[in-house]
């Protein structure tokens, strides 16, 4: 028998035993980077076991439990190594918010609620400047803008909206015309804003999100249609609900009702966006719900942040009439995280009429219903962090993923480990996968998958970052490798290190 005969022999006979899962051979040393000795946990298939990984041109080559070998090597005995952490709930898309993301383990943050428009020109701005990756869908919210609201005349044009809304220089003459949010559209106008919505899809964006909380004017019948062309395009709709409040009619359940019945009205996916504060009081409901559309055939999923507190900005029509009564809010549940002001209604009638792009946090849900979201089977971590304005805003933003790891699992066993991190990795690259194939490299870790990976210590992992100090990042993060290239190490981020890629369809 020859030599290369028995090399294949042995290779077969190891692979069988499980000691080494690889594409390369066992003599192979050409790794760009071996992580060594790590608890790797891979949620994709339950694997828990000491392994060694070997990184090649960005991507996993090798597991191992023999020892790889490379010119470059890091250690991660007594550490967890995950995949890295999917975030699809990110509005802070700048660098700074970025940077306080990969110090929270997350390599993929993406904008799919609000989305942006158009496409192209957002996805062009973020080019070449990212530490870790991104990505959005195309959102009713500024295609309705493009649509209701005459930009020209304020001087603008479309590519203006590019620069997303809530940090966009021109937000508050935008917010002043209050077309897009409070009128209902013309069915001329609905055909404009699905021709827009399409060049979106067609530009490669992941997917369409709404906000519909904050478009009272957009009738049921707009957002049905809207769903439709979600289904025709076999994409998923990501969604702030209708309301948040507490009543029967005009409450959370009936805006979860309504999307349930968009979605199985016309067989389009559905994503409902941060069930903790948009299930208010009755988040227990809500989630037998959702499970039990999906039992019976309804592409639906959910997400939470791990937080009491919500935020927003405060001209957003959730503040039309009456909220306090609706919401179940007082004037002093809501904070200036600039400041940590807490308001009364004539500071809170002021700051709507001649500041309505600030930032608000709403102290106004139960620590229970939030535990009970977190710990809910299939329900995904996402962050719903905002933009920072002189490093201020909901803390979320900085600290969502160490929180789960640190306070609900690890201090409270609210759920384990392993689950904790198929809710923030390989539930959420699942739920894009079928149409956006790059997904289907993310979230585990396997031989051939994008080499996104997080190593941190159980035992030290947490948030940090509170309503008083809102950017401080999570500690007990050791390493962040984007596309196998390092952002943080040793628990420091590499700010000159930006291998972050656009995650878009077809593309």
């Amino acid at each position: 028998m020859t030599s290369a005969a028995n090399n294949r022999l042995a290779l077969a006979a190891l692979a069988a035993i499980g000691l080494l899962l690889t594409t390369d051979p066992l003599w192979s040393a050409d790794y760009d980077l071996v992580i060594r000795n790590g608890r790797v946990m891979n949620p994709a298939n339950g694997l828990d076991s000491v392994r060694d990984i070997g990184i090649r041109d960005g991507r996993i080559s090798a597991l191992s439990r023999e020892p790889l070998n490379s010119a470059e090597e890091v250690d991660a005995a007594g550490l967890v190594v995950a995949p890295g952490f999917i975030d699809l709930h990110a509005h802070g898309q700048r660098e700074f918010e970025s940077w306080l993301q990969a110090q929270d383990g997350v390599t993929t943050q993406l904008e799919m609620e609000v989305g942006v428009y158009p496409v192209d020109a957002w996805y062009e701005q973020r080019a070449g400047a990212a530490p870790i990756n991104y990505g959005a869908t195309v959102g009713h919210i500024p295609v309705r803008i493009a649509t209701l609201v005459d930009l020209a005349s304020l001087g603008l044009s479309e590519q203006n909206l590019a620069m997303g809304l809530l940090n966009n220089p021109h937000f508050d003459a935008i917010a002043a015309q209050t077309s897009w949010a409070q009128d209902p559209a013309t069915a001329e106008q609905i055909a404009a804003m699905q021709q827009r919505l399409q060049r979106g899809l067609d530009e490669g964006a992941l997917g369409m999100g709404f906000g519909i909380n904050y478009t009272a004017g957009a009738t049921r019948e707009e957002i049905y249609r809207m769903f439709t062309l979600a289904r025709a395009n076999g994409v998923t709709s990501f969604v702030h609900s209708r309301f948040m409040a507490e009543g029967e009619l005009g409450g959370s359940i009936d805006a979860v009702q309504e999307l349930l019945s968009n979605a199985a009205a016309t067989g389009a996916g559905l994503h409902i966006v941060h069930i903790g504060s948009s299930g208010g009081s009755r988040v227990p409901l809500v989630l037998e719900m959702i499970d039990s559309a999906q039992a019976n055939g309804i592409d639906v999923t959910t997400e939470v942040y791990p937080y009491t507190a919500w935020s927003t900005f405060i001209g957003a029509a959730i503040f039309d009439g009456d909220f306090t009564r609706r919401l179940g809010l007082n004037y002093g549940d809501i904070e200036l995280p600039e400041t940590g002001e807490r308001l009364d209604q004539a500071r809170f009638a002021g700051l709507r009429a001649e500041a309505p792009q600030t930032i608000i946090v709403g102290h106004g849900m139960q620590e229970a219903n939030v535990t009970a979201a977190v710990a809910h089977p299939g329900v995904m971590i996402a962050s719903d962090g905002m933009f920072y304005k002189d490093g201020r805003a909901h803390p979320r933003g900085a600290g969502t993923f160490s929180r789960v790891l640190g306070y609900y699992v690890r201090e409270r066993s609210a759920l384990g480990l392993m689950e904790a991190l198929g809710k923030m990795s390989y539930l959420p690259a699942k739920r894009l996968e079928s149409v956006v194939p790059q997904m289907a490299r993310k979230g585990r870790i396997e031989v051939g998958a994008d080499a996104d990976l997080v190593v941190f210590d159980p035992e030290r992992i947490s948030d940090r970052a509170t309503f008083a100090d809102p950017a401080l990042p999570s500690e007990g993060i050791a390493h962040v490798l984007v596309n196998g290239v390092f952002v943080v190490r040793d628990g420091e981020p590499l700010r000159g290190s930006f291998p972050g890629q656009a995650v878009r369809r077809g593309k």
